[in-house]
């Protein structure tokens, strides 16, 4: 049996017209069965691995719409309501609000945020390792804890220390990155440029364009979720009634946008905390734009595979600039409340 296409979880139901129901089901437990072996063989077996197929982001998004989140409810502060003129001033000029039927959505997403990754829940793991195996296109497992995650992008051996601000959302966005077949090449070209290294060592660290791709993604994250609690999103949530949708586009196109400045002005990663603030006004004040960007590179127009090179930026980045590490983020609001 062939592997799934890109995109598709392990378990589609995708089949050869030629081949019957019952008998590419048993190829399809076999390949399973023979794969845990593997993993058993390699030595990344056992509690510390998950076998388990690969989980899409619908699988996941039913496990956390139906999940007790309660607790991660209560972490999310109200929204500071304005008075006075700053309230008829946010009237006359300022987004839309979100339409009634869509407030729920938008809880069920900032209780992601606030949900941590939990080794005792098996969709929490089955993401994690699903993630794993998309960006390395390996398949095998790996274990929970070690500098694998390191090579993925991550801070230190365990992931969940990173997840700081943006919880499970971080995660759910990653997996939606990797199991949408529009967006899993774009995922992979940018975690390709993440691995960069330059042919000549003397320079290395003049040269080289790699950067810890899980954390710029957890970066984007938390771009995303501030949009969203500033209600620079409404418009165009109420427009497609969707608000996790809107949300996983915009961190792809935002994601997209970063990927073209940082290879055609060949950044680093001193440039980066600059390049994630002039990212997050774009994604406050133009995500419009940044969605027509990426709908152009899943049709795959003239600009789509990012052979158009994108305009400087507004401003100069001369100075020195450190990384924006999850430890270190700010997160500030406008006539909000925080988001802790």
């Amino acid at each position: 049996e062939q592997p799934p296409a890109p995109g598709l979880p392990a378990d589609s139901n995708l089949q050869c017209a030629f081949v019957p129901a019952e008998i590419s089901e048993e190829l399809r437990r076999a390949q399973e069965e023979w794969e845990a072996v593997e993993e058993v063989r390699s030595g990344l077996g056992g509690p510390s691995a998950s076998a388990a197929p690969l989980i899409s982001f619908n699988e996941a998004l039913q496990y956390f719409q139906t999940a007790d989140l309660s607790e991660c409810r209560k972490k999310v502060r109200a929204t500071v309501r304005r008075q006075g003129l700053a309230a008829l001033v946010r009237f006359l000029f300022g987004p839309p609000r979100l339409q009634p039927q869509l407030q729920g959505e938008r809880e069920l997403a900032l209780a992601m945020a606030q949900c941590g990754l939990d080794d005792n829940e098996r969709v929490h793991m089955r993401i994690l390792q699903t993630i794993y195996k998309k960006l390395t296109r390996s398949r095998l497992g790996c274990p929970r804890y070690g500098a694998h995650w390191e090579e993925l992008g991550f801070q230190g051996a365990d992931p969940r220390t990173d997840l700081r601000g943006t919880g499970m959302l971080g995660l759910m966005q990653m997996l939606y990155f990797v199991m949408d077949s529009q967006t899993l090449p774009l995922a992979q070209e940018i975690f390709k440029l993440s691995q960069h290294e330059t042919q000549a060592p003397a320079i290395t660290l003049v040269l080289s364009q790699n950067f810890p791709f899980c954390i710029m993604s957890v970066n984007i994250t938390r771009i995303v979720i501030q949009a969203l609690r500033e209600e620079r999103l409404s418009r165009e949530c109420n427009r497609r009634q969707q608000v996790i949708a809107v949300l996983n586009d915009l961190y792809a196109a935002a994601f997209l946008q970063l990927y073209r400045i940082w290879k055609w002005q060949h950044k680093t990663v001193a440039d980066s905390d600059f390049l994630l603030k002039e990212l997050e006004l774009s994604t406050k004040k133009k995500p419009k734009q940044l969605l027509k960007s990426l709908e152009a590179y899943v049709n795959r127009s003239p600009a789509a595979d990012g052979l158009q090179q994108p305009s400087p930026p507004s401003a100069s980045a001369a100075e020195e600039i450190n990384f924006t590490g999850i430890c270190d983020l700010q997160v500030e609001l406008e006539g909000e409340a925080r988001l802790v």
